[in-house]
């Protein structure tokens, strides 16, 4: 017994699993997922036994295409009406300086936690201690090597002002710098 045409099972069976997904998954949703199903198919028909129950194995199919769409329903984020008055600029990546972003994420990753807790957050260093399971002295040691490599690392445009190390250079710019990437600076 040989099977038929794939074109000949999507003729059949296509009307029957366009029922099922539209009342799973509602009538916006069911086009693509009677698509995906149909493309899931066509991959796996190659492998199908002729003997199989074609119409079974499509509700099969057809099931679990409805279940990532409704998952990925869920994911997607929900319209809504009320829109705040004013957007908050505040830590959104493309507001950040993108030269101090390749400092920080060349930090030592305790380095770069107790920097963004303290600076950015303004947690007091037995709060980023409790964080990240070290000491207070171990917090306020890690954000002062992390500002000290940002120091040294961070082009500033004003470097000549300045200089790393040099005394009025206290921050070097870099909580500064930092601010505009929504910390306060502390």
């Amino acid at each position: 017994m040989s099977k038929p045409l794939f074109e000949q099972i999507v003729s059949d069976h296509g009307p029957m699993v366009l029922r099922v997904v539209r009342a799973v998954v509602g009538p916006h949703d069911a086009e693509d997922a009677w698509s995906e199903t149909f493309l899931a198919a066509l991959k796996a028909y190659p492998d199908l036994p002729s003997d199989a129950n074609v119409e079974a194995w499509l509700v099969t199919i057809a099931h679990r295409k409805a279940i990532d769409v409704t998952r990925a329903d869920a994911r997607r984020p929900t319209p809504t009406d009320d829109l705040p008055e004013r957007p908050s600029r505040i830590g959104r990546p493309q507001d950040w300086d993108p030269d101090l972003w390749k400092a920080l994420k060349a930090l030592p990753e305790r380095q770069r936690q107790t920097v963004a807790y303290h600076y950015l957050a303004g947690l007091p260093y037995k709060e980023i201690a409790a964080l990240t399971g070290g000491s207070t002295d171990a917090a306020r040691r890690a954000a002062a090597d992390g500002i000290r490599t940002l120091r040294g690392t961070y082009p500033r445009g004003d470097d000549e002002e300045h200089p790393a190390g040099q005394a009025g250079s206290r921050d070097n710019g870099v909580p500064n710098a930092m601010n505009t990437m929504g910390g306060s600076g502390r």
